[in-house]
C-alpha cells in the first residue's frame, strides 16, 4: 500500500500542476481572453521643414527688418522736419525784424517805393518797383 500511497501522492500533484497551468495560460481559464497594452511614446522627432518654409521664414526676418528700419528713417526725417520747421522760423522772425527796421529807416529817411511801369519790368529783368525820394526840408 506504500507503493500505491506515492503513485497517489504523485498523480495528485501532476493533476494540481496541470490545473494551475490551465488555469494560467492565456487561452483559457480564469483570465479569459487576450490581455493588450497600449504604448504611449515620449520620443519627440524634430519637425521637417522644407526649403520653401526656410524661405519663407527667412523672408518674413528680412521683411521685419526693413520695416524696422524704414521706421526708424521716417522718425528721423520727422525729427530733421521738426528742426527745419523751428529753423525756418527763426529766420521768420529775423527778417520780420529786418523789415520793420528797414521800414523805419525808409520813414526816417523819407523814401517812399512806388510801383514802376509795365514796359521797365518787361525789358531787362529790373525790379517792378522803384525808389522816390521826397525832397529834403
Amino acid at each position: 500500500m506504500r507503493t500505491s500511497r506515492n503513485l497517489l501522492a504523485i498523480a495528485a500533484a501532476i493533476a494540481c500542476c496541470l490545473t494551475g497551468l490551465w488555469l494560467l495560460s492565456p487561452t483559457g481559464g480564469i483570465q479569459g481572453s487576450q490581455k493588450t497594452y497600449e504604448v504611449k511614446p515620449y520620443i519627440t522627432v524634430p519637425e521637417y521643414r522644407t526649403d520653401a518654409a526656410r524661405a519663407i521664414d527667412a523672408y518674413e526676418r528680412l521683411m521685419e527688418r526693413y520695416m524696422g528700419l524704414t521706421e526708424k528713417n521716417i522718425l528721423m526725417v520727422g525729427t530733421d522736419i521738426r528742426e527745419m520747421s523751428k529753423k525756418l522760423d527763426s529766420i521768420d522772425g529775423k527778417l520780420t525784424q529786418l523789415s520793420a527796421a528797414i521800414a523805419r529807416i525808409e520813414k526816417a529817411l523819407g523814401i517812399e517805393l512806388v510801383p514802376a511801369s509795365a514796359d521797365a519790368s518787361q525789358g531787362g529783368g529790373q525790379s517792378n518797383l522803384s525808389v522816390k525820394e521826397k525832397p529834403r526840408p
